[in-house]
């Protein structure tokens, strides 16, 4: 007897006509033609079953906070790292808590089962950390929260970071982060690099740093946080996030960059809403994207995660909690669109994402944790193209979250009744 039965699921791999059975919370069998009793079936009717999106980058002590204390007019990071600033010393535990479970409850019911997110440690009193910690406890049912002890206002330009990050880190934050590119020199960048990757190293801790968010061609703290990788043998443990200066360094650095990046084993993480929203700024035209060296860091072999990074907060107005949006907006913006790049991006927000985090039992393999997500598409191409809904969210075997497939009424004589936006994808493609 197991407890859940999926029937005619499509796999991410292509494989189709699979069964998934499903047993104490784990994914007991993956073939054709289970024969087995079940608690419950759920016939996939041949859309795809993918294991659950992860966001890699996100800032949930931020999340949903739009227009307090006012909008962000400029449209800018600095300006938006100003607001924060203005907002922060008026935030309640009891607010920050509310606003991340309304978050988290979008997540989930997206099929967004693991988040990576930054906290601020940037005032020395906490409430964002105590208030994100008691969300991770929360959510810790359905939604894995790992956060990252973040100092907003710089390392070392800001007087209580130092401390403030170290306490973080005592009361159970996971990962050690940083924000070079906001110190006040070069300098200070690069050794607040340094000093946080020897945090980590003496903690056994990863590293997610803010790097070289920025325009200018010549911030280059991601060639400091591989080679210091490197030093305290972090490699496979650290991510440079944003890494938006790439997009303006000329190819020759570039070229040596890479090769660095790919021999420290550091991953990657752009977050295309936001990069190609914010970046570009100081341009008239034309007008930069901002968005990392995508296609090129996969090419030499580097772990690249797309993250969503904010939704409605003073960086950003939008977002819907959708790692597919995500995804959407970076076929267009890395000009990824043949399908095997399509492919490539829904691993960016699924598997690659779960490898940086360091998520057991990730996958859809026997013994992995029955998580994931019944789409209304049939492959990963078509998932992104058409950002479907999600038909079914399962955590460890239990159905979460459920949705209607979205079909639309017609009434115009001489055609068909209904329209499925998944029936209009050509099957040749693929």
């Amino acid at each position: 007897m197991i407890d859940l039965l999926i029937r005619g699921a499509s796999l991410p791999d292509g494989r189709q006509g699979q069964d998934i059975a499903i047993r104490g919370g784990r994914i007991a069998d993956v073939a054709p033609g289970i024969d087995a009793e079940a608690g419950r079936v759920l016939d996939a009717g041949g859309h795809l079953v993918s294991p659950p999106f992860v966001d890699a980058h996100f800032h949930m002590d931020a999340t949903l906070s739009l227009g307090l204390p006012r909008m962000n007019v400029s449209g800018t990071l600095l300006e938006g790292i100003a607001l924060w600033g203005e907002l922060r010393p008026t935030l309640t535990r009891e607010a920050v808590v509310e606003r991340a479970l309304l978050y988290c409850d979008l997540a989930v019911s997206k099929g967004l089962m693991a988040v990576r997110s930054h906290v601020d440690v940037s005032d020395p009193a906490l409430v964002t950390v105590e208030a994100l910690l008691e969300v991770r406890e929360r959510v810790a049912p359905y939604l894995d929260l790992q956060l990252v002890a973040f100092p907003q206002d710089g390392y070392f330009r800001h007087p209580d970071a130092a401390g403030a990050l170290e306490r973080a880190l005592d009361m159970g934050v996971d990962v050690v982060g940083g924000i070079p590119h906001f110190e006040r020199t070069m300098e200070a960048g690069r050794a607040s690099v340094e000093a946080l990757c020897r945090i980590a190293a003496e903690r056994g801790l990863r590293v997610d740093m803010h790097c070289d968010e920025t325009d200018d061609p010549l911030s280059r703290h991601v060639e400091t946080l591989a080679e210091q990788t490197l030093r305290f043998g972090l490699e496979g443990r650290v991510a440079g996030s944003h890494l938006t200066s790439m997009h303006s360094m000329d190819n020759y650095y570039a070229s040596k960059l890479v090769p660095l990046m790919a021999e420290a084993r550091l991953a990657a993480i752009p977050n295309p809403l936001i990069n190609i929203m914010i970046q570009g700024r100081h341009d008239t035209y034309p007008r930069r994207r901002g968005l990392t060296r995508i296609p090129e860091l996969i090419e030499a072999g580097i772990d690249v995660a797309l993250g969503q990074d904010c939704v409605m907060d003073p960086w950003y107005s939008m977002g819907t909690g959708d790692l597919l949006d995500v995804a959407h907006m970076a076929v267009h913006a890395a000009q990824m669109g043949s399908q095997a790049d399509k492919g490539t991006l829904f691993d960016a927000v699924t598997t690659v994402p779960a490898r940086i985090l360091g998520l057991e039992g990730y996958g859809l393999a026997p013994g992995c944790h029955a998580d994931m997500v019944i789409l209304q598409a049939a492959d990963p191409a078509e998932a992104i193209r058409l950002r479907p809904a999600r038909l079914a969210v399962i955590r460890r075997g239990r159905v979460v979250a459920e949705t209607a497939p979205e079909i639309a009424r017609l009434a115009l004589d001489g055609r068909p009744g209904t329209v499925d936006p998944a029936a209009y994808a050509p099957r040749h493609a693929r």
